[in-house]
């Protein structure tokens, strides 16, 4: 559901209440085009939820604040799902379609099941990606990447929302792999901002290594649409080409454009499993591998863009006093910082997300320290050769990448297992 208001009719009396407009179907949605800023032509649309005119539940921002006091957003999302589906499919006359719609990330990991019910109902010929904001992946990064993998599977490819809000929730973007980066509102009106280019070129970084498009919403002159392309984009909404009617015009389908794209097999590989079969694999002492981590981490809190940083320790034993100060000073520089491990606690340090390991899994004879951001990635994985003796003379077998394709699968196959 987007939270983008329409005019603000004068409220009447006897308003319906949340429960008869959940039920009745009285929920509708209108349409706001995509234009391609190159072509000028329109490629997409978005669903913009409203209610019954005249009366306050016109606006969507009511109806998510009712939905999420009383309990009911996730049936607020299905009633939602359904009327732009429907209506998306009528206005359409049978013509292939590219619809965004949007989700409340509570719902995607809570509720993906009605989503992906309604999902399942849509007409052939329509094309969905959904939209999720980039607030909430480091509240739970695991179950975003969780549920926006089940929605590709579904077919549905997915736009991250709002970038740049938070500018340092960039470092989410590589994990995440959005088909679609939308940029906050804001950014339109701050160009010359140094963090407006700052997140701007973060952005145009990670489009050109992915392929995806970068939609600059909020355009309503033309002076606004020369900013949106001095920030990047590749796509533009906004009230210089309509604020979102019930039917549309016929679009230009370039499903192309929106297609999903997996992430697959990473997400239960271990990191020695994705580095160990594509670069040459060398063996040392751990005591000399040390300072190839400490490396790692002074690369991560001295980025200008700061990156995640994950890493995985065998067992709780090996995260010692010395790597607890370690790893909350740099929680408090990063975004993100997690440690896995057999038996590691949930907190194993101040800010640090902790994830304990089976034994049985093959991570649990892994290091692994993973470093991965808008312009920064690096990692060093390593296999415990199990020759026992002191632990810094233990022997490993290792692999040290900065390709970026490598990098973010082994971020992915641990952000998997932080469930």
């Amino acid at each position: 559901m987007s939270a983008i208001p329409g005019p603000s009719p004068p409220l009447v009396e006897a308003e319906p209440r949340l429960d008869d407009l959940l039920r009745d179907g009285a929920l509708h949605c209108v349409f706001q085009p995509f234009i391609d800023l190159d072509s000028g032509a329109v490629t997409a649309y978005e669903a913009l939820l409203r209610g019954p005119a005249a009366t306050r539940w016109a606006s969507p921002l009511t109806l998510l604040d009712a939905a999420r006091a009383t309990g009911r957003l996730a049936e607020l999302e299905q009633a939602s799902l359904r009327a732009s589906l429907a209506g998306a499919a009528a206005s359409s006359a049978g013509q292939a379609v590219t619809l965004f719609v949007n989700l409340e990330p509570r719902t995607l990991t809570s509720h993906l099941d009605v989503v992906l019910d309604a999902l399942g109902n849509r007409a052939e010929h329509l094309q969905v990606v959904v939209e999720i904001t980039e607030r909430a992946l480091a509240t739970d990064l695991a179950g975003m990447l969780s549920g926006a993998e089940r929605l590709r599977e579904a077919g549905c490819a997915i736009a991250l929302d709002d970038v740049g809000a938070e500018p340092e929730s960039l470092a989410f973007i590589p994990l995440l792999r959005p088909e679609v980066v939308k940029l906050d509102l804001g950014l339109l009106r701050t160009v010359k901002d140094p963090v407006t280019v700052t997140v701007a070129g973060a952005v145009r970084a990670y489009a050109e290594q992915s392929g995806a498009e970068v939609v600059a919403e909020g355009i309503e002159t033309p002076d606004d649409l020369t900013r949106a392309l001095v920030l990047g984009a590749t796509l533009g909404q906004g009230w210089l080409w309509g604020r979102g009617e019930r039917q549309f015009p016929r679009s230009v389908f370039a499903p192309e454009r929106f297609t999903a794209r997996a992430i697959g097999p990473a997400l239960r590989a271990t990191p020695y499993d994705l580095a160990g079969s594509h670069r040459q694999v060398r063996r040392a002492p751990k005591h000399l591998l040390i300072p190839l981590s400490k490396t790692l981490e002074m690369m991560a809190v001295e980025a200008t863009v700061p990156p995640v940083l994950l890493a995985a320790f065998e067992h709780a034993r090996f995260f010692r006093p010395s790597t607890v100060q370690d790893f909350t000073r740099l929680a408090a520089r990063l975004p993100f910082v997690a440690a896995l491990g057999v038996d590691m606690p949930p907190s194993p340090a101040p800010g640090v997300r902790g994830a304990p390991l089976s034994p049985q899994d093959p991570l649990a004879g892994e290091w692994t320290v993973v470093v991965l951001g808008a312009h920064t990635c690096g990692a060093l994985v390593a296999r415990d050769l199990g020759d026992g003796g002191h632990d810094r003379d233990r022997e490993f077998e290792f692999v040290v990448s900065y390709d970026r394709s490598l990098v973010t699968a082994a971020a992915h196959s641990l952000v998997g297992r932080l469930t």
